[in-house]
């Protein structure tokens, strides 16, 4: 297998656990019963995180170990001066990586359904990008 059906095939992947994270937050958010807005949150941060990991390898672009959407979006506006679009769409999905993982903190439905509507945006933009 050469290097570049490799890579897409890396890409692919990529895209495949993104859209998990996608469909488990789309899914989540319906389930009025279950108030799992914390997971819902890290879902939305999740998807767009590995779809900027797709961009780059799709670019043969080597990133850090990272859930630091910062890092990996300034890393995509080097290679396209357009992800500086989303800059501060993405911005308030860098907190749920961590920031409802730990007791002391939770999101609410408002913030839940504020992540999705970011995710979407940004999942767009990016798979314009990529597709």
């Amino acid at each position: 297998m050469d290097e570049s059906s490799t890579n897409g095939k890396i890409v692919e992947e990529w895209i495949a656990k993104a859209e998990q994270d996608y469909s488990a937050s789309k899914a989540l958010i319906r389930q009025r019963s279950l108030s799992v807005y914390d997971v819902i949150c890290f879902h939305c941060q999740q998807c767009i995180e590995k779809y900027l990991k797709a961009f780059l390898t799709s670019h043969n672009v080597q990133f850090p170990k990272s859930h630091d959407l910062v890092t990996l979006r300034n890393l995509a506006s080097e290679i396209d001066g357009s992800f500086e679009l989303i800059k501060d769409l993405v911005k308030p999905l860098i907190e749920y990586a961590v920031q409802f993982r730990y007791p002391g903190e939770e999101a609410n439905r408002k913030e839940a359904q504020r992540a999705i509507k970011i995710m979407e945006e940004a999942r767009n933009f990016i798979r314009e990008k990529i597709l």
